[in-house]
């Protein structure tokens, strides 16, 4: 049955992605992998289960990150929508420039490099932003520290001009969350702000000691930040020397460089990753004897029991991984399967939509109710956002009675006094399995914004090893025991009537948030 996932891609698949043709490979068992399609997309990195901690907490990440900055060598590696300018944010920037300080001393010059990326838009909202949290880095550290800023290139002209600050962020953003130190790598949700660090829920997983993941995304943070405005010591930016440029440049010159330098980072990886996939998969099995002996280095290294999938998605640069590998695990899930699909902000594209009402597996989609939604409360036309979600919610909750399929898609509304959600990604478990031997986590929210406008990042983490598909079934757990399942008398309640012009506007903005 599985040759069939490849049918399905076929369909998506955009000419210069060479993929499809490998068929699964025929020494895999059956049930070791069933996502062995997953790396005829993208490298496949075998790892150990012990390397991989799923945290559960806000202030556990901030600390996770503190500590990480302190003892970094050789690289720090932070993408991210933005930076904040709290007291907490300030100390991230502190121990960067500790950690920096400390390295030069030692060394007299320091081989340590600190790369940030931020979105452009975001990261210069308002007086005080991230680009005056981080100068002072740039001045001191010059040699060391790279700030680098992605304006989409679809803000540009006339548009660019006359929209405000805030309403520019619609346009297009650099979502990416990958925070890196070293040979560790930490994937989230959550932004570098006060809140991620106290009371917005996200998720996050670090990888420990993983070289080859740590230097593909390394790789991919530079790669989107040499297609990147580079802030100058003065506060103002400039491109790389040559490099096109994403709002005065050419449009479609800029969108191919920068599909060719990130699908170079793809590629190059998996040609890297490719012969180790017949070692690792096959070693324990009769086809051992035609692998070379390993060197005694590898021969301590544990046996891989969990493979880690990096998923892209950039739209606007014609690249669509993660898209399709969604849809394809959404496609081929069984019935009896169980999905669990978590989002901060519910507006599912339409074949997302399509695929969790027309397929066979069970789904729970837990979702953020309107008062832990990020934007309850806003200022001007931002705070009808919730409200909006409300709407698109109650339309998909209508569309599932419709259809008779209450009982196999729960919606569940996350809510905790004090609280805001940000949470995003899936556990899969199979058919019979209590529990989950696949989740996604990373930046994206399966809605329009993060397949077709940002840059997106996540990873699909598959795991043999009992004890981390406990870390990830736990976590799921903790996630939704904070939920009430949604039923029509959810809508009926005063504080969900949407007024009529919500309605109204909701299909013609839904796509821009």
């Amino acid at each position: 049955s599985h040759s069939s996932s490849w049918l399905l891609l076929a369909p998506l698949l955009t000419p210069p992605v060479p993929v499809v043709t490998a068929p699964p490979c025929s020494l895999c068992p059956e049930g070791a992998h069933r996502f062995q399609w997953i790396r005829n997309l993208v490298p496949e990195f075998g790892i150990s289960s012990s390397h991989v901690k799923v945290l559960s907490s806000p202030a556990e990440f901030y600390e996770l990150l503190k500590v990480q900055i302190k003892t970094a060598k050789q690289r720090v590696v932070m993408a991210s929508l933005y930076l904040g300018t709290g007291l907490l944010e300030q100390e991230l920037v502190d121990c960067l420039e500790e950690t920096l300080e400390k390295s030069l001393q030692a060394n007299g010059s320091s081989n340590l490099r600190v790369s940030i990326l931020l979105d452009y838009t975001r990261g210069s909202r308002g007086r005080k932003n991230s680009r005056t949290m981080l100068i002072p880095l740039l001045q001191r550290f010059p040699e060391q520290v790279r700030v680098s800023l992605f304006h989409t290139p679809n803000l540009r002209g006339l548009l660019r001009l006359l929209i405000p600050e805030r309403f520019n962020e619609t346009i297009g953003l650099q979502h990416i969350k990958v925070y890196l130190f070293d040979d560790n790598v930490i994937l989230s949700g959550a932004n570098l702000s006060d809140l991620y660090f106290t009371n917005r829920q996200d998720r996050y997983v670090l990888l420990q000691d993983s070289p080859e993941i740590a230097d593909f995304f390394t790789e991919l943070v530079d790669a989107i930040g040499d297609v990147s405005l580079q802030l100058q010591r003065d506060d103002t930016v400039q491109m790389m020397e040559g490099m096109e440029h994403p709002y005065q440049g050419d449009k479609v010159t800029y969108c191919e460089i920068a599909n060719r330098r990130v699908m170079e980072v793809i590629n190059s990886a998996r040609t890297r990753q490719e012969p180790l996939h017949a070692k690792t998969f096959h070693s324990s099995q009769q086809g051992s004897s035609l692998m070379s002996q390993p060197q005694a280095s590898e021969a301590l290294k544990p046996q891989p029991d969990t493979w880690i999938y990096p998923l892209i998605q950039m739209k606007p640069f014609g690249i669509q991984i993660d898209e399709m590998v969604t849809e394809t695990l959404l496609t081929e899930a069984e019935r009896d399967s169980r999905i669990y699909l978590t989002t901060g902000y519910f507006n599912l594209t339409q074949a997302y939509m399509d695929l969790i009402l027309g397929t066979r597996a069970e789904y729970r989609i837990l979702l953020a109710s309107p008062e832990v939604n990020g934007f309850f409360g806003a200022k001007g036309v931002a705070g009808a956002i919730p409200a909006a979600y409300v709407y698109i919610e109650r339309q998909f909750y209508s569309e599932v009675c419709y259809l008779h399929q209450q009982e196999r898609v729960q919606l569940q509304e996350y809510s905790r006094a004090g609280w805001t959600f940000h949470a995003k990604g899936l556990w899969l478990y199979l058919a019979g399995s209590d529990l989950p031997c696949l989740t996604l986590i990373g930046s994206p929210n399966f809605g329009y914004r993060s397949v077709h406008r940002d840059l997106e990042a996540q990873v699909a983490i598959v795991t043999e090893n009992k004890a981390l598909q406990q870390q990830l079934h736990r976590e799921q757990e903790q996630l939704y025991l904070c939920s009430g399942v949604v039923s029509s008398a959810t809508f009926e309640q005063p504080n969900r009537y949407v007024k009529l012009w919500v309605k109204l506007v909701t299909p013609l903005i839904k796509n821009f948030f």
